[in-house]
């Protein structure tokens, strides 16, 4: 059975996010253009997310236990008893960050033993050649002289007045 569907434009997104993530993932192509260089950057980008989440864990667990002695005592008037064991909501916040930092650095953990496996491809240098040519094509240099000019050639309006005209 034949599911028939309108074509999708495979126009890229146009939105800021989209817009920035595409020239980020250009620049990176453009600067690691070679096997070598696009596993070194993936071990390092890995390694300082983990090294950072790391750190700020660890900040949060010292907020925690110094906060630990200076709790958010209830209000003196409260002599219901009821108020015992609450956390303060900010304190339950934190804790929830804790909690989503330790699964974030598991799985960056997980992610560092699979990506080891990458360091073990080596590729001879006409590969890495085919790296950088590709490199080339896909994430060309947006300052080219060519591309400047084929990008002004583009997105001229010839329905509309040049302003420099009077």
């Amino acid at each position: 059975m034949l599911n028939t569907r309108e074509a999708v434009p495979e126009e890229p997104c146009q939105c800021p996010d989209c817009q920035r993530f595409y020239r980020e993932h250009d620049r990176l192509i453009r600067e690691n253009p070679s096997l070598r260089q696009q596993q070194e950057l993936n071990w390092a980008a890995l390694q300082s997310f983990r090294t950072l989440a790391g750190r700020v864990l660890e900040e949060l667990q010292k907020q925690l236990q110094d906060g630990d002695g200076t709790t958010t005592p209830s209000p003196p008037e409260d002599s219901s008893g009821g108020g015992t064991g609450t956390v303060a909501p900010e304190s339950e916040a934190l804790q929830q960050a804790m909690a989503d930092l330790e699964n974030i650095n598991a799985h960056l953990f997980s992610i560092e033993a699979l990506m080891e496996r990458i360091f073990d491809v080596r590729v001879p240098e006409e590969v890495e050649q085919i790296f950088r040519e590709v490199a080339g094509e896909l994430a060309p240099d947006p300052l080219n002289a060519d591309r400047l000019r084929l990008n002004r050639l583009l997105h001229q309006t010839p329905d509309l007045p040049d302003r420099d005209r009077s």
